[in-house]
């Protein structure tokens, strides 16, 4: 997994990546939440393919995706590149892995490579840019980088302004100041 993170958002001259800022914690806790083990979910089926405008139909909650999506990868890959798993391989054929992945390209034993590649950076992305106490965006890393103020409680005066960046740091749930 840390791997892929870091492929997906890799640290560069416009700012931090995910590994730097915590992504894979954020994924680890968000795992364990209600919503990703699907008990907030309607989950009892009929399970039908169906088309994008209806969401997800399958049977497996959004912490089995993920989990069952990084087993196959790395079967897919060890069966592929002689044995090496994903985080294995190198930068170039794990950036070719991915973007196969997210095509549909690659098929998965267990789970649609597609389906897998959504959900898997639809969660890097939501670790990237959440409030640092969810375990991601360390330091407010990513609000810093975009100029994002946080949760301040007042900042309209700057709302309809393009022409300069809003000139202090961002502010956490919590209220500690980036």
């Amino acid at each position: 997994m840390i791997a892929a993170v870091d492929r997906l958002i890799p640290h560069d001259e416009h700012g931090p990546g995910a590994v730097e800022l915590g992504v894979p914690e954020f994924i680890d806790r968000h795992m364990q939440s209600p919503y990703a083990s699907g008990s907030i979910w309607y989950m009892q089926g009929p399970f039908l393919e169906a088309t994008s405008e209806f969401g997800y139909q399958g049977k497996l909650a959004l912490k089995d995706i993920i989990r069952v999506g990084i087993a196959n990868v790395d079967a897919y890959c060890a069966k592929t590149y002689s044995g090496k798993a994903f985080a294995d391989l190198d930068v170039r054929m794990q950036e070719s892995v991915l973007k196969e992945l997210e095509g549909g390209k690659i098929k998965l034993a267990d789970i649609s490579s597609k389906q897998f590649f959504a959900d898997f950076l639809s969660e890097t992305r939501a670790g990237y840019f959440s409030d640092p106490s969810h375990g991601g965006n360390k330091d407010m890393g990513a609000w810093k980088m975009i100029g994002y103020p946080g949760m301040r409680g007042d900042y309209l005066e700057w709302v309809g302004i393009r022409d300069k960046p809003y000139p202090l740091g961002p502010v956490d749930l919590a209220g500690r100041r980036g």
